[in-house]
């Protein structure tokens, strides 16, 4: 199994969900964060003093995938989350030794 978490910008998310979907990517967590890359954030002007925001809000999503729909996922993501400026987000895939089901003990892919 992998874990694949993704960075990215808050306006994509439907798009990103939807392709989810169509992979039959049912679970994820969807977080609300806040960071920066090489982008380093910008300035604006707030009753006419000029400060920087350096924290740009983002989306995190993580799941846990089959290792054999991982690659699928990425790809899917990745062409969901494009813009193609900079800002775009990350893809990041760990392995995971072991899922468990609460509510009933399944183990492994069963638990997912």
């Amino acid at each position: 199994m992998k874990k694949i978490e993704a960075i990215i910008q808050p306006f994509k998310l439907d798009e990103v969900k939807t392709a989810l979907e169509a992979l039959g990517v049912d679970g994820m967590t969807i977080t609300e964060v806040r960071g920066h890359g090489r982008q380093k954030g910008h300035k604006e002007v707030y009753r006419g003093q000029e400060y920087n925001v350096d924290l740009l809000p983002k989306i995190k999503i993580e799941m846990v995938v089959p290792s054999g729909l991982a690659d699928e996922v990425i790809r899917g993501v990745a062409a969901a989350a494009r813009t193609g400026k900079i800002g775009d987000g990350k893809i990041f895939v760990y392995e995971v030794v072991e899922a468990v089901r609460i509510r009933n003990d399944d183990r492994g892919d069963a638990a997912l």
